[in-house]
């Protein structure tokens, strides 16, 4: 039997996002950007609401691609404050579009997003070695920081929980607990 972080053990799908994706680092900016819009669209609900309805997000999004979302106009906030799969928030899809349109920015700037966003962690997941949940925090200095500076950039819904959330899911803290059979994997 695996062991896994506690909050995977409640339903298959969150199971599979644990053993798949959390924590492994990412380092296609198409999936960066992903894990950009569906936080920034977490803050204040569960990941599980998100995670349910990620397939319909991509579908809402654009398949995530920042170039395509960054052009959405009126006419597409409307079409997506009516899709009833989706989380119909006027202010997150306004900030998802003006986030991709900050993306593409720092990717001219930087070459790519992940070029931009793993600087923060010298080019290497933070490893820590948390024992029990309790121990996870929310937000870290290093995350104020992150979101200081992306919110200097334009961005918007990047606070520093939402971003300490982004780092996790990207791998760019390794939050496993030391009894998960993911931390190791998750090292490097």
């Amino acid at each position: 039997m695996k062991i896994r972080c506690e909050w995977a053990d409640n339903n298959a799908l969150m199971q599979e996002y644990h053993d798949m994706e959390w924590g492994i680092p990412v380092h296609d900016d198409q999936k960066l950007f992903e894990f950009l819009i569906l936080e920034s669209f977490q803050a204040g609900l569960s990941w599980s609401i998100i995670l349910r309805k990620r397939q319909h997000f991509g579908e809402a999004f654009a398949g995530f691609d920042a170039v395509q979302v960054a052009a959405f106009d009126d006419n597409d906030v409307g079409r997506l404050m009516q899709n009833e799969k989706i989380v119909r928030n006027r202010k997150k899809i306004e900030a998802a579009i003006n986030n991709a349109r900050c993306f593409l920015k720092i990717r001219e700037q930087f070459g790519s997003f992940d070029k931009y966003i793993w600087q923060f962690v010298d080019f290497k997941p933070v490893v820590n070695r948390f024992e029990n949940m309790n121990e996870l925090p929310a937000r870290t200095e290093l995350s104020d920081a992150i979101a200081k500076d992306m919110k200097k950039k334009g961005f918007r819904f990047v606070g520093s929980t939402v971003m300490y959330a982004h780092m996790q899911a990207t791998g760019m803290v390794n939050d496993h607990l030391t009894s998960c059979f993911m931390h190791e994997k998750c090292k490097t």
